[in-house]
């Protein structure tokens, strides 16, 4: 193990876990789970599914992805309800496509093998009994090492623990409210990206980084940002430009 790997990885914990501070952003803290999964671990790309507390029933919903590739795949697994992540939301344990994929759900195969991710590894955001989510890994190639997949459990881990934590500590906000927060920030910020790429001609993951771009340079959050994009009180023009490819 490098020397440089086990400072990220304490640096990883500690931001993930740090959920106690006054302006805390849970739509950016979901963000940053997937992006640390893809620095720290043998994956090409994360994504993040939670269920919707604002539903009768608990209903997943896409929160956070590192791709535009993982963000379609988990989108085909709620629109097309089959998947590993989705059992996995049921049933609170990881689950993986090694083996028998194509058997257990053929058409999220069909649709992985499109993508050029063949491999997906679900991970449960689960404290205890209760299950929030699915932290959902993707690979172009077999196989993930254990060790990969235990280091990403605890990532889910020391999230849920985090946002559970945030919940106890501070009694006027509620874990459903942080969550919601989260869902509803997500819709904004995709409209937000279809937006930004229709009138400045990029593709969604560079409108997605244009907007993120924004909201760190100037230290808004990243709903706030959408927001004004989406009721034009934001000037396109003061948008940096996209990162090259």
């Amino acid at each position: 193990m490098s020397g440089a790997l086990p400072e990220r990885l304490s640096q990883a914990f500690v931001e993930l876990a740090d959920t106690l501070v006054s302006d805390f952003d849970s739509t950016e803290l979901m963000q940053r789970l997937t992006e640390h999964c893809v620095e720290l671990l043998d994956v090409d790309a994360a994504g993040l599914l939670l269920a919707d507390p604002a539903e009768d029933r608990p209903v997943l919903r896409l929160v956070a992805s590192s791709t535009e590739r993982a963000r379609v795949l988990d989108l085909f697994q709620l629109q097309d309800e089959e998947g590993p992540s989705l059992e996995c939301y049921r049933t609170g344990e990881p689950v993986s496509t090694r083996g028998d994929v194509a058997q257990r759900w053929p058409r999220f195969a069909a649709a992985a093998d499109d993508a050029g991710l063949t491999e997906v590894h679900a991970v449960p955001m689960r404290l205890r009994e209760r299950t929030l989510g699915s932290l959902n890994l993707f690979r172009a190639r077999p196989a993930l090492a254990e060790s990969d997949l235990r280091l990403a459990r605890a990532l889910a881990d020391v999230t849920t623990i985090g946002l559970m934590q945030e919940r106890t500590l501070r009694q006027h906000e509620t874990l459903s409210d942080q969550l919601q927060v989260a869902l509803d920030s997500r819709v904004d910020i995709e409209q937000a990206k279809g937006i930004l790429s229709e009138r400045l001609g990029l593709d969604l993951e560079q409108a997605f980084s244009t907007l993120r771009g924004y909201s760190r340079s100037r230290g808004r959050r990243l709903k706030d940002v959408a927001q004004a994009v989406i009721d034009g009180s934001l000037r396109l023009d003061d948008m940096p430009a996209p990162p090259r490819r």
